[in-house]
């Protein structure tokens, strides 16, 4: 029997890149839907569960991308409420890749016996940035969630902005997780006070780091950048970086990221078919990051 994926997508046209790495992990078919809004769902997912019977249900499985990540969440709750009893399949969410970057960066982290614990500072609360922080605290660092200041925003600070991730990450009551709205750049400053670990989570071509600044950072051990767009998030981390020394720090850039990121979505993806009833989401995606990365 076939092992199809139902893609839904949240873009007017679905990814093709999900697409193709779906076929690189052995699915057969990808049934592709793009546009998708929560009202859409029940439809397609139903489509799906009644076609074939409760014993050949591991056989299919849904999955939810999109540049969207709040729609994408939307789209997430409505497909589990259309399961019942035995009629359910696998399902995964990785809008705009954030819970596979992510997991990888913050599973990457974690095997580095010289860099577990500590003070981990997110500079940017958009869904990577999120899901970092969130992952992180999970992972035993402190951490500090931090929005961008308005000034290295520039232009393109809209009000409000990141003020979702704030309330998201503040609704998760983590004693080891506070939430900082860095206005100006000294109250960013005084969030990477005592530091180890910082990483660049800000919208594509926002720098929030220069290297004077960090270079000489008495506390920084290690610096994760997301960012590939020029310029990019920190300054002097380069996108191939992997864990490469550079001014006495660590520093991790997108595309070493990107690596292990692909190597965590293709086994979630293989993953779908086993059984008929795993949800990855940003946790139970992060576990397998730990058995893959």
């Amino acid at each position: 029997m076939k092992k199809i994926l139902i893609q839904l997508d949240t873009d007017k046209h679905a990814s093709a890149f999900d697409r193709f790495v779906a076929y690189d992990a052995g699915v057969d078919e990808v049934l592709s839907y793009g546009g998708v809004v929560a009202a859409d769902v029940a439809n397609l997912v139903q489509g799906a569960m009644f076609t074939r019977g409760p014993e050949d249900l591991r056989n299919t499985a849904v999955w939810i991308g999109g540049s969207d990540v709040a729609m994408g969440e939307q789209i997430l709750a409505e497909t589990l409420k259309c399961f019942f009893g035995p009629f359910q399949v696998s399902v995964m969410i990785d809008s705009n890749g954030c819970n596979t970057t992510a997991a990888a960066a913050v599973a990457a982290l974690k095997r580095r016996p010289d860099l577990k614990g500590g003070t981990a500072v997110v500079i940017g609360l958009g869904g990577v940035g999120q899901r970092a922080a969130l992952l992180l605290a999970r992972a035993g660092y402190d951490v500090i969630a931090s929005t961008v200041p308005i000034a290295i925003l520039g232009d393109r600070y809209t009000p409000g902005r990141g003020m979702r991730g704030v309330v998201n990450l503040r609704n998760l009551n983590l004693p080891n997780l506070k939430v900082v709205e860095a206005t100006e750049w000294p109250m960013l400053e005084q969030a990477l006070d005592g530091a180890t670990v910082a990483l660049a989570a800000a919208p594509a071509g926002i720098q929030v780091l220069k290297q004077s600044f960090w270079s000489g950072h008495p506390t920084l051990k290690a610096l994760v950048d997301f960012n590939l767009a020029e310029p990019v998030g920190i300054e002097g981390v380069k996108p191939a970086d992997k864990f490469k020394e550079r001014e006495g720090k660590l520093t991790f850039g997108p595309i070493a990221i990107g690596n292990p990121k692909m190597k965590v979505h293709k086994a979630c993806v293989g993953k779908l078919f086993d059984v008929n009833t795993h949800v990855f989401d940003t946790e139970s995606i992060y576990l397998v990051a730990g058995e893959t990365v």
